[in-house]
């Protein structure tokens, strides 16, 4: 009888895998003209109409690794039990935090600089509050702020979602609450003046979540996105306190102005406005700058285009049921 390594020899590539797909692993000659395609792309891109000042082509883009880095931080300063901290003593904890805020905020720093550096450098010389350094400083003011609406959302994502057991679970596992973790920092950003980096930590939570909130949304506390999937809330819409949507929810704009030539006009109020305590079911679309009255509940799958007066319920047409006996009523 062969022995255990005549078999193994006979039955693999010395390296594990099976001796036919031994070859598989045998690189062939590269047939691409690598230097071919280099200049080509570099024609392409001086041809691109999206043009790069010379001046700041060196520059680093903004990084979404970089700012998932600084999401994190910030998490764990505002909840470090939840961020990992094992020593929950006095001491241990104002470390920790320090720790975790101290890196976050430079890295917000550092990438500020880097949008400022495409967009408007100028704007640090104006105003120093325009700085990165002075946005971040304006930012971790308020902090503890942020934390105390951020308690609010929690406390209204446990009582507003009957399996949840805790509010650790909210915490640890509701993608709604990720998302809107996320929001609170990206909107904070965006209007002190970093909206690029606001954009990118919004795409972040749209990507881990599916929730697409764009950081130029004024959402009030006590928000809760339960489910959460495929919920839209565009730009300029304002949402007011304790208000709650389902999956699939869409607040976005009916029409976009245009200038005299052609091109779109940025910045229009658009999108609606939702005033406090009101219910929004899972597939609703509610398009253009309309109000929706406060204590209102808009029904799944309502299309709306108009506003409505508070205490307002807004269902689908009933569904008519008809039968036809040979052919009569046709």
């Amino acid at each position: 009888m062969a022995d255990t390594a005549t078999l193994r020899s006979d039955i693999n590539d010395g390296e594990g895998l099976p001796r036919q797909f031994a070859e598989v692993r045998q690189p062939r000659a590269a047939s691409w003209d690598i230097e071919g395609i280099v200049r080509a792309l570099k024609e392409a891109r001086g041809r691109s109409k999206r043009v790069v000042a010379a001046g700041n082509r060196r520059v680093p883009l903004p990084s979404p690794e970089r700012l998932q880095h600084a999401i994190n931080g910030i998490y764990g300063a505002l909840f470090p039990r939840h961020a990992g901290a094992i020593d929950h003593g006095d001491d241990a904890l104002r470390f920790f935090i320090g720790d975790k805020l101290n890196s976050a905020l430079h890295t917000l720093v550092e990438q500020i600089y880097r949008e400022h550096a495409f967009i408007d450098e100028a704007r640090a010389e104006r105003d120093e509050k325009l700085s990165p350094e002075g946005i971040v400083a304006d930012f971790s003011q308020q902090l503890p702020q942020l934390y105390e609406t951020l308690e609010r959302d929690i406390r209204a994502a446990y009582e507003g979602d009957p399996s949840a057991k805790s509010t650790e679970e909210v915490l640890l596992s509701f993608p709604g609450v990720r998302a809107v973790i996320h929001h609170r920092v990206a909107h904070a950003l965006h209007e002190l003046g970093a909206p690029v980096v606001a954009r990118i930590i919004a795409e972040l939570a749209h990507s881990q979540t599916g929730i697409d909130i764009h950081p130029g949304a004024k959402i009030g506390a006590g928000f809760f996105i339960d489910h959460g999937t495929g919920v839209v809330i565009g730009e300029t819409a304002i949402i007011g306190d304790r208000v709650r949507l389902y999956q699939a929810v869409t607040l976005g704009a009916k029409r976009f102005s245009v200038d005299e030539s052609g091109s779109l006009v940025k910045g229009n109020p658009r999108h609606p406005i939702i005033e406090d305590d009101v219910v929004i079911y899972a597939g609703a679309t509610i398009l253009g700058r309309v109000t929706i009255g406060h204590g209102s509940t808009i029904g799944g799958n309502v299309w709306l285009t108009r506003s409505v007066a508070p205490h307002s319920n807004v269902l689908q047409a009933q569904t008519r049921f008809e039968t036809f006996d040979g052919g009569a009523g046709i």
